[in-house]
């Protein structure tokens, strides 16, 4: 009988074991991967005036609020879609929560950004991705180029008249842009976030956009100059959202 009641504790123990074991495994499963970053706004162009740390006009890396140094990301512009890998120099600087980003005038110049309103979009790339090896070594031969030539031998030689006209044509734009505050799948969340603007901001252009039956998206805006723009930009600071973003009224 003794054996008997040894044998059943040990079993109970082994199998209170297996259960803890079993427990365990779904945190793990219900890790979920992290969010690539994006963000398309204005960004702040990089001048000595700024009394910001040293970033040198021909170089391809960029200041950022939150991106770790070191990180490569992809900077594009939606009014032409040229692009181009860039690098994070430094988190450490202090500007405006309205600019997502300092970048050159090589940049610039180089993706042919309109410097009265430089509106550029700015993708995470992650290490692991088939991107970023397949464009290290680009990446560096453009960085190389760029620290030996200087900024205004850039040529822009595979244009024809037709495409500077077409870019000219839309730099002529009318300015308008709102400010995508978020998206929501449930409609009512999304009222509530426009009541909580009303009330907590002097912001009074929210508006609500159904994207889906199950997308509901926040705006501010049109906003037809900068100035009132990057107001209610700040102001939405109170609220504590990290990743505003800028979009171009078309």
């Amino acid at each position: 009988m003794k054996f008997k009641t040894i044998f059943f504790l040990i079993f109970l123990t082994l199998l209170n074991g297996c259960d803890q074991l079993i427990k365990s495994k779904p945190s793990k499963l219900n890790l979920k991967p992290e969010k690539k970053y994006k963000n398309i706004g204005f960004a702040l162009i990089y001048n000595e005036d700024l009394k910001l740390k040293n970033l040198d006009h021909r170089s391809l890396q960029i200041f950022h609020k939150t991106l770790k140094a070191k990180s490569q990301v992809k900077i594009s512009n939606p009014l032409n879609n040229k692009s181009l890998i860039a690098e994070i120099k430094s988190n450490k600087v202090n500007f405006s929560n309205f600019y997502n980003s300092i970048i050159t005038n090589r940049i610039l110049e180089t993706l042919e950004i309109n410097p009265s309103e430089p509106y550029i979009e700015i993708v995470l790339i992650s290490n692991d991705s088939t991107f970023i090896a397949n464009k290290a070594k680009t990446f560096d031969e453009e960085r190389e180029v760029a620290q030996k030539a200087p900024i205004d031998g850039i040529q822009i030689n595979d244009l024809n008249n037709k495409s500077k006209k077409e870019i000219k044509k839309k730099l002529d734009k009318k300015f308008s842009y709102s400010i995508k505050v978020a998206d929501f799948y449930y409609q009512n969340t999304a009222k509530l976030m426009i009541d909580r603007i009303k009330m907590e901001t002097s912001i009074n252009n929210a508006k609500l956009i159904k994207l889906s039956e199950t997308n509901y998206r926040v705006l501010l805006g049109p906003f037809n100059d900068i100035k009132s723009l990057k107001d209610s930009f700040e102001k939405m600071n109170s609220l504590n959202f990290e990743n505003l973003e800028i979009l171009k009224n078309v």
